[in-house]
């Protein structure tokens, strides 16, 4: 039976793919033979991470981009179809967190969460859809958040919630549409992962991250591979039949 978790020879675009878990995809994907697009808002962090791709065997392209810019999203499916030829990957992996009481959350921070979070899924998908539609087949997989099902305590992080809510919702609904077309879309949705930015605030709130293991039955915090694992599934062959799924890789959290 041949390997239905062989990439080689595809090409994925990561988003955010730079560091903490949008590298560990980037790489992920790339040990399972694909090549890789990191598109980044900082173009110094995207290329480091394209020569480290490059540097296990890869092709692999740095593209400075802000997916809460439509204009800049364009470009950036552009220039990786013309340098590559193809696109058959999508990860929309880039986001941010605010902890911001709803109360006193502004335009702007409102607009800023969900410009990345949630337009930025949306201009990624429209984008590369179009190709993938175009070519008959494509696996697009959207990084949403166990917080687009439930709420989480005690932080406040509305406009997060809301944006990986729209996320997951999004990622159904295209995938309803180009079923039939050959483009598959999923979601996976992470609970508490521990990367550079989830260990600072273990640090600096001690409370939160008590009450955050907590809830969770296995006890920890998740690695970012867990999540590539999930991603590399859901962009291979292996999940052929898998269409508008949201995998949440949790620790059980979303159980209780």
């Amino acid at each position: 039976m041949s390997n239905l978790f062989d990439l080689t020879d595809r090409v994925a675009i990561v988003t955010g793919g730079g560091r903490g878990i949008g590298w560990e995809i980037a790489r992920t994907l790339a040990q399972a033979g694909a090549h890789i697009a990191i598109a980044e808002l900082d173009p110094m962090t995207a290329e480091k991470a394209a020569e480290e791709i490059r540097g296990m065997g890869r092709r692999s392209l740095a593209v400075q981009t802000d997916v809460s810019n439509h204009d800049s999203v364009e470009a950036m499916v552009q220039q990786v179809i013309e340098h590559f030829g193809q696109i058959d990957i999508l990860v929309n992996n880039a986001g941010i967190a605010l902890n911001v009481p709803s109360e006193t959350c502004t335009v702007e921070e409102w607009n800023r969460i969900l410009g990345v979070n949630l337009y930025g899924a949306i201009w990624c998908c429209a984008a590369v859809g179009r190709h993938m539609l175009e070519r008959g087949k494509g696996a697009i997989v959207n990084i949403g958040s166990m917080s687009g099902s439930i709420v989480n305590k005690p932080q406040p992080q509305a406009g997060y919630n809301v944006s990986k809510a729209g996320v997951i919702m999004l990622s159904k609904s295209l995938a309803a549409e180009w079923a039939k077309r050959g483009v598959r879309v999923n979601t996976v949705s992470p609970g508490y992962i521990g990367t550079d930015l989830l260990n600072k605030g273990l640090r600096e709130f001690p409370d939160w991250g008590k009450t955050w293991l907590e809830m969770t039955p296995m006890g920890r915090v998740g690695s970012p591979v867990d999540v590539a694992h999930a991603v590399w599934y859901l962009a291979s062959d292996a999940a052929a039949y898998a269409t508008g799924t949201d995998l949440i890789v949790d620790g059980g959290y979303t159980a209780w």
